[in-house]
């Protein structure tokens, strides 16, 4: 469910100003990543990114994650200036979750040892000594318990043993920890089987609506992006090529997207991939790539 409009007024979460990214392709070619991207975010915003593979939705979350530095241009996080600052240092205000399950957990630690070195990690402090066992056993409690999947009451498990929608449920879980100024999904559910995928996507839109964690998630999903967003930003060729919010993401389909990506853009997206939302109504999902 979609929260009200974006506060009026109110200093962004997230300011991504004039940033551009080239990589070095086949041989000489240099391949534009990003070209001249603006985007601003307002406190609580859960924002989704869709664009064709290849358009720069991952590079921008690792711009602002701080694991590629962008060539030009400035990255603010309430209103610090982060550009050049590395991933390690950003851990604190930036959390992110990634697609595949095994990068978010180390599988042959225990659900209770990876929210240790989690919360070290949110501390600035990956010293042997770790947080006290109690502490770190209330906070993981506490932390999954909204989950509904009663993960709470095997805080001993070990990692490895869990299915893909657990560990990106405890992932979500995990990035929560420390209130931080900006969670980053990055595709975190489009390794996950159908029924994962949705009991994941509620936990995590319980998680950052209950914490008023300001998001930001790139999805292949559009009846996901649609449901689940407050604003949505439409990315091709490293540009953002649509941005809609409040009003305008009224009675909109992933057939609009479609049609107003090809308008934009001149590309397509892919309806090949269906998937069922409640109620039986059938929404178009996948973007090709």
């Amino acid at each position: 469910m979609r929260a009200s409009s974006e506060p009026a007024g109110e200093a962004p979460d997230l300011v991504i100003s004039a940033v551009h990214k080239r990589f070095q392709g086949a041989g000489d070619e240099q391949v534009t990543a990003l070209d001249g991207v603006d985007l601003a975010i307002a406190p609580g915003t859960m924002v989704s990114v869709i664009g064709s593979n290849g358009a720069g939705k991952s590079t921008m979350l690792s711009v602002v994650a701080g694991n590629v530095l962008p060539d030009r241009g400035r990255v603010l996080v309430r209103g610090e200036d982060v550009t050049g600052a590395p991933s390690w240092r950003r851990v604190r205000k930036i959390s992110r979750v990634r697609q595949n399950p095994q990068d978010n957990m180390v599988s042959m630690l225990t659900i209770e040892e990876n929210f240790a070195l989690a919360l070290a990690g949110k501390r600035g402090r990956f010293r042997m000594r770790t947080p006290r066992r109690g502490t770190v056993r209330e906070m993981a409690a506490e932390a999954l318990r909204p989950l509904g999947m009663g993960l709470e009451n095997r805080l001993s498990a070990v990692s490895g043993t869990l299915s893909g929608g657990q560990r990106q449920a405890i992932a979500v879980a995990m990035a929560s920890l420390g209130s931080p100024a900006l969670m980053l999904l990055d595709e975190h559910v489009a390794a996950l089987d159908p029924n994962s995928a949705a009991r994941v996507n509620e936990a995590t839109e319980r998680i950052v609506r209950e914490q008023k964690i300001t998001t930001l998630m790139v999805t292949h999903d559009m009846g996901h992006a649609l449901h689940l967003a407050d604003r949505l930003v439409m990315m091709h060729a490293g540009k953002i090529v649509l941005d809609l919010r409040d009003g305008a993401l009224t009675d909109v389909t992933p057939q609009h997207l479609q049609e107003r990506f090809a308008a934009l853009s001149g590309g397509t997206l892919s309806d090949s991939a269906l998937l069922s939302v409640p109620g039986g109504t059938q929404w178009e999902a996948g973007i090709d790539g």
